[in-house]
C-alpha cells in the first residue's frame, strides 16, 4: 500500500511510498482503512525533531476511516463500522483513568516504540503509535472510536487531534467564565478551536494573536473580537484590559519565549493555559517571588485536559447544532501524493488545516 515516509529526523519532505505493509494485526487489533487525515503541527513538531520519534515513520495522527478487519476479542467493532483514530486511549485501569484524568493515561505510548509498518529495507514506525499518512494503520481497539454516519471523514479526522485539544483547553482545562477576557497566542487550528471554545463559554473579549494575517482573518471569523500581531499584543491589553492583562491567556505555539509572554500577558490572579507541544531542553523561566506575587494559575492542557471519549461526543453534538464551525477549519485539501505541498503551507502559515484524501 502507499504510504508517507520520513527517512531520517530533521527531513522536511516525505517520500510516498507503495511498498509499505501494516503490521502487528492480532488479538485486540483493528485495521482501519484511512479515508482522510488532517496535518497537524505535532507532525512537523516530530518530523524536526521537537516531539521525540524513532526513525524511518509515518507521520499523521488525526485520521479517520473504516474498519478492514478485526482481531480476536474485539466485540465492539466490526467491519466497515466508521470510526476517528484515537491517538491516546484510555486503559480505563490504571491510576490517572480511575481519578478521572483519561488523557494522562499512559497505555497509548506503550505501542510508540513498536514498529507499525514494513517495507523491504526494514521496519517503519508510525507516529504517536499510529501513523495515518498512509492507506491502512493497525492500531488496539481502543484507538478506533465509532463515529456516527453523518459525521463526514474530514470532520472526524479533526475530531481526532486538533479540535479536541483546542475546543477541550477552553471548556476543560480553563473552564472559561463568561464575561472575561481571553487571548490565544498562535491561530492554527487548535488555536482556532481555542477561540471557538472561549465563544462558547461566554468570553465578553477574545483577542487573537498571531504573525500571519490570513490567520489573523480567519480568527474573527471564528469568533475573535480582535486579532493582532505579536507586536501589537502590548496595545491590545492596554485597551481591553487598561493595562491589567486577561483573565485567560491560551499559548498554543509551544515555546518558552511565547509562554513568557503569555505569562506576561496574563492578569495577577488570572490564568495560563499551555497547550503547544514543545520541546524537553525548551526551558520557561520564571523567578520565585513573580510565582508567589503574582498568583496566576499556569495549567498545561494535554489533549484538551478531558475525557476524550467524552469530548468527541460533545464536539459532535455542538456541531450538529451549529454552535462550532469546523468545516471552515479545512483550508485546504491535497491528495496523499501532494503532502509535501502541504506541509509547505503548513510552515508558512497560509493553512488552518489541511485535509489529506487518501
Amino acid at each position: 500500500m502507499r504510504a508517507a515516509v520520513q527517512h531520517e529526523i530533521g527531513q522536511d519532505k516525505l517520500e510516498v511510498l507503495d511498498d509499505i505493509e501494516a503490521v502487528g494485526f492480532g488479538s485486540g487489533r483493528v485495521r482501519i482503512r484511512v479515508r482522510a487525515t488532517g496535518l497537524c503541527h505535532s507532525d512537523l513538531s516530530a518530523m524536526s525533531g521537537v516531539l521525540p520519534q524513532p526513525a524511518p515513520f509515518v507521520p499523521g495522527h488525526e485520521g479517520a476511516g473504516e474498519i478492514v478487519e478485526v482481531g480476536e476479542g474485539v466485540t465492539h467493532l466490526k467491519p466497515g463500522d466508521r470510526v476517528v483514530v484515537c491517538w491516546l486511549p484510555a486503559c480505563g485501569v490504571c491510576p490517572a483513568c480511575k481519578r478521572g484524568q483519561s488523557q494522562l493515561c499512559l497505555a497509548g505510548f506503550m505501542n510508540a516504540g513498536t514498529p507499525n509498518f514494513r517495507r523491504p529495507g526494514g521496519d517503519v514506525f508510525g507516529f504517536a503509535g499510529t501513523g495515518t499518512f498512509t492507506e491502512e494503520v493497525v492500531v488496539d481497539a481502543g484507538s478506533a472510536v465509532p463515529i456516527p454516519d453523518d459525521v463526514p471523514f474530514d470532520i472526524a479526522a479533526l475530531i481526532g487531534c486538533g479540535v479536541t485539544t483546542g475546543l477541550g483547553a477552553a471548556l476543560n482545562t480553563a473552564d472559561v467564565a463568561a464575561g472575561s477576557s481571553v487571548a490565544v497566542i498562535g491561530c492554527g487550528g487548535v488555536g482556532i478551536s481555542a477561540i471557538q471554545g472561549a465563544r462558547l463559554k461566554g468570553a465578553a473579549e477574545i483577542v487573537a494573536v498571531d504573525p500571519v494575517a490570513s490567520r489573523r482573518e480567519a480568527a474573527l471569523r471564528f469568533g475573535a473580537t480582535k486579532a493582532v500581531s505579536p507586536d501589537e499584543l502590548p496595545g491590545a491589553k492596554q485597551s481591553v484590559t487598561g493595562g491589567e492583562g486577561f483573565d485567560y491567556v491560551f499559548e498554543v505555539v509551544g515555546r518558552s519565549a511565547t509562554a513568557r509572554t503569555a505569562y506576561e500577558n496574563t492578569r495577577r490572579g488570572g490564568t495560563l493555559v499551555i497547550v503547544g507541544a514543545g520541546a524537553m531542553d525548551d526551558f520557561l523561566q520564571l523567578n520565585m517571588f513573580e510565582l508567589f506575587f503574582d498568583e496566576k494559575r499556569i495549567l498545561p492542557s494535554m489533549y484538551g485536559g478531558g475525557d476524550v471519549l467524552r469530548s468527541y461526543e460533545r464536539t459532535v453534538a455542538l456541531w450538529r447544532a451549529g454552535r462550532i464551525d469546523l468545516e471552515s477549519l479545512i483550508t485546504h485539501r491535497v491528495p496523499l501524493s501532494g503532502i509535501n505541498e502541504a506541509l509547505d503551507q503548513m510552515r508558512t502559515g497560509t493553512a488552518l488545516r489541511t485535509c489529506i484524501e487518501i
